[in-house]
């Protein structure tokens, strides 16, 4: 059975940060893209960050970028989002998800088959 699991929500004061993860079983993070994606409230979920090992290539929301980033430990199977710089509208629940995405869905949901139950991440004073 495909499982993800991700940890390392919380609540943080703006301009900390937070380190989430994202531990599979039944699979093998290095065969595939791994995606993250958010959900505030009222809001739909959007992409925020996804990294494809195999072959390559980082892609980061624009208002993300140079906040976060995605790592990989082949070890224990983990990813990381490293999120710094946090600021109150990073506030929601992330998800991780893996798949084989094209170029063109890398960015959009429906290029993952794989999602974790998701982690709630608050940025507040």
């Amino acid at each position: 059975q495909v499982q993800l699991v991700e940890s390392g929500g919380g609540l943080v004061q703006p301009g900390g940060s937070l380190r989430l993860s994202c531990t599979a079983s039944g699979i093998t993070f290095g065969a595939y893209a791994v995606g993250w994606f958010r959900q505030a409230p009222g809001k739909e979920r959007e992409f925020v960050a996804a990294r494809r090992w195999s072959g390559g290539g980082e892609y980061y929301e624009d208002s993300v970028k140079g906040r976060f980033t995605i790592s990989r430990d082949t070890t224990v199977n983990t990813v990381y989002l490293q999120m710094d710089r946090l600021r109150p509208e990073d506030t929601a629940v992330y998800y991780c998800a893996a798949g084989k995405p094209i170029t063109s869905t890398i960015r959009t949901e429906r290029g993952y088959r794989v999602w974790g139950q998701g982690t709630q991440v608050t940025v507040s004073s």
